[in-house]
């Protein structure tokens, strides 16, 4: 395994959900525009902290996109029809 892929293994964790929940995500992911399941939940939870964050900090408080949800968003709205 290469340093690079080693790393990438390294930062990720597995997390188990029931089956039938993941089943009915991945349904609700086959029209979203979200490429896979664990791209859909990881932007989910994400918008969920972030939403705390801003909420605990004020309406002031900015954070940073990181490339996987700006890509996540642009899907989503071609997906609409915005692009």
């Amino acid at each position: 395994m290469s340093p690079k892929a080693k790393k990438i293994a390294e930062s990720k964790v597995t997390i188990k959900i029931p089956r039938p929940l993941y089943n009915h995500l991945s349904h609700i992911v086959s029209d979203s525009g979200f490429n896979s399941v664990t791209d859909f939940i990881v932007f989910v939870l994400r918008d969920l902290i972030s939403n705390q964050t801003t909420t605990a900090a004020g309406p002031n408080n900015q954070t940073a996109l990181s490339p996987q949800e700006i890509e996540a968003i642009r899907a989503r709205l071609k997906s609409l029809g915005y692009f």
